[in-house]
């Protein structure tokens, strides 16, 4: 068993969030193309089902979160440009669910590699930095490897919502 350093990984990886998903009272989803302009299309997606769910109060901060995990499924989890296969399958989904007091955006992609926040004092590099931003918006994030015939991830963050009569 050779060790390729991805314990250094681990703490990031949470598994699924703790919710039940029998329980899950509104589900929403959209298939993503393997475009930058897909990043619009998922926060035009999240704006109008949080506008349906009477969450339209939280779209910011969930807005920002969907805008970094979009992106990072479309900067990493993409074949490189000769390898994609034209509009076979998008190969990145956006997810929303809502419990009662819980609102889940997951976005699966096809690349097996974990997220990693990269430390870095380079404040003009992109890369990595998108986590810290899901970490300071969200209430919680993790990802985990999808099994099966679908193969690549989920990397989910959740946001806590105030109960009705707050």
């Amino acid at each position: 068993m050779g060790t390729n350093g991805s314990t250094m990984l681990e703490p990031l990886r949470q598994g699924l969030p703790p919710l039940d998903p029998a329980a899950v009272s509104d589900a929403a989803s959209c298939a993503l193309p393997a475009r930058y302009e897909a990043v619009r299309d998922a926060r035009q997606f999240t704006r109008r089902t949080l506008d349906q769910w009477d969450l339209g109060e939280r779209f910011d901060d969930v807005c920002l979160v969907v805008s970094e995990l979009v992106t990072n499924a479309l900067r990493h989890a993409l074949p490189p440009h000769h390898a994609r296969v034209p509009e076979q399958q998008p190969p990145v989904r956006l997810h929303l669910m809502r419990w009662t007091e819980r609102l889940v955006c997951a976005v699966r992609d096809p690349s097996k590699e974990s997220p990693v926040a990269r430390e870095t004092d380079d404040f003009s590099a992109e890369s990595g930095r998108g986590l810290f931003l899901v970490d300071s918006f969200s209430d919680s994030w993790g990802w985990h490897p999808l099994a099966g015939t679908l193969g690549g991830k989920v990397v989910w963050a959740l946001f806590r919502l105030h109960p009705c009569g707050d």
